[in-house]
């Protein structure tokens, strides 16, 4: 717009409205402001032509303009800006929402192969040979059978144990197949399948690269530090406190040690092997046991005789307890070949060495013996965990609660029974007559 002054002043006020000189417009007659224009005219090519108009201001002379759409196409091309520009953001953001939506349906069906194998499958015993290539790659030895290295179609490596077929494998195989198909917790072995086809069983684990826990903590070279130690220690109490009540039935293993402590790519400690595992209701403090095998040293005192207590989840209380001690010792805890005869028996030595009594007779930690914190703790946890009464064993939640805490707040544990009296227990229970690693326990 260009103004003009008049009266060689600059106008300025208040704007009135316009008013528009007739011979200012361009050919008014085919004006479309003229009411009696019937025409159809292009007002914007009127408009590019320009036009003047006379505006009054507040106490000064007329002032004039020339008006004129000079910068139309600038104009055009703001306007079609910002027309278009939220069109194209929109349809932009439209087409990133369906690419992701596509890519994630992409991933989901390229996850969903693999994950197949997550949940408990029943396979046919010709899926076994094909999934363990002919039974090439033997893991190990049990018990129940032998284990193999295999593979499932999806690239997941996995552990299958082909049982035999006496009974008692019939029954491993029920308890496994009942108890572990239905847990999911990260201290858990996880069971991928089963097969049961005709006299042919096997079950299918996820597998562990890194073994079982008895070999690390058994070799003389220390492998873990005191701090992974108690990590792994922690990491398997939380396990076991899921067993006894993080499910809706109340699982008790019955075999806790560290062969049954199976170690990931991460050294996860996972519990593995339930076929000794029991199902009870979760109010169920006292159960009963028609016929067990458990491992001699791991195996709870209630366990062999009644006359010690009754059998509930505290017998893995004492299974536990016994593999601290070992975790803390890096022996095993019987060890016939040791130069001193006090240092056959590990909690009887460890206790004698770490227990004091004050003036005052009162149990106190000796200050003339000098071993790792973490060993002392996993030491102090495991007495408590080996107290030959269930009633005096501490809960797992407990356990879990003192292993966190620091040495100088734990409780200090009385002394268990048999830590000086070995012998008696052993002649007491029948112990000293068995020769083989595991005992069949039948109830009375």
């Amino acid at each position: 717009m260009k103004s003009e002054t008049v009266n060689g002043e600059e106008a300025s006020g208040v704007v009135s409205p316009l008013i528009f000189s007739e011979d200012s417009l361009p050919d008014s007659r085919d004006h479309p402001f003229f009411l009696d224009n019937t025409s159809n005219v292009d007002v914007f090519s009127i408009l590019r032509q320009g036009f003047e108009c006379e505006i009054p201001w507040h106490g000064r002379e007329l002032s004039r303009a020339h008006w004129c759409l000079r910068a139309t196409k600038r104009a055009g091309i703001l306007i079609l800006c910002r027309l278009v520009m939220p069109t194209m953001v929109l349809l932009f953001f439209l087409a990133y929402n369906l690419w992701c939506m596509l890519e994630k349906v992409d991933n989901v069906e390229k996850f969903l192969p693999n994950q197949q194998s997550l949940t408990p499958k029943r396979f046919a015993y010709a899926d076994i040979i094909a999934i363990t290539n002919h039974f090439r790659y033997k893991l190990g030895q049990g018990g129940f059978g032998s284990v193999f290295k295999g593979e499932l179609p999806g690239g997941v490596l996995v552990a299958v144990k082909l049982l035999g077929n006496s009974k008692c494998n019939g029954d491993e195989f029920i308890n496994e197949v009942s108890t572990i198909g239905r847990i999911h917790h990260v201290n858990v072995v996880r069971l991928v399948g089963f097969c049961s086809d005709g006299s042919k069983r096997a079950l299918i684990y996820e597998y562990m690269p890194n073994g079982s826990l008895d070999k690390y903590i058994f070799n003389q070279n220390h492998i873990f530090t005191s701090e992974k130690l108690i990590d792994i220690a922690i990491n398997i109490a939380r396990g076991i406190d899921y067993l006894h009540q993080g499910c809706d039935m109340q699982i008790l293993h019955f075999d806790i040690k560290p062969h049954n402590i199976l170690l990931d790519h991460n050294f996860t400690p996972k519990i593995s092997d339930f076929g000794l595992a029991k199902l009870y209701p979760k109010h169920n403090n006292i159960v009963s046991v028609s016929a067990a095998r458990e491992t001699i040293g791991y195996i709870a005192p209630e366990v062999i005789s009644r006359s010690f207590g009754t059998i509930s989840y505290k017998s893995d209380v004492y299974s536990f307890g016994m593999l601290l001690m070992e975790m803390a010792g890096r022996r095993r805890n019987v060890n016939p070949l040791a130069e001193n005869s006090s240092q056959v028996y590990y909690p009887s030595w460890i206790f004698d060495k770490l227990m004091s009594l004050d003036e005052n007779n009162v149990l106190q930690l000796s200050s003339s013996f000098e071993i790792e914190d973490s060993e002392k703790r996993l030491s102090i946890v495991g007495l408590w965990c080996i107290q030959m009464r269930p009633s005096n064993r501490p809960t797992m939640a407990r356990i879990l609660e003192m292993l966190e805490a620091d040495v100088e707040t734990l409780p200090l544990p009385p002394k268990p029974f048999f830590s000086s009296t070995n012998e008696n227990f052993e002649r007491e229970t029948g112990l000293d007559s068995l020769n083989s690693s595991e005992l069949l326990i039948i109830s009375e």
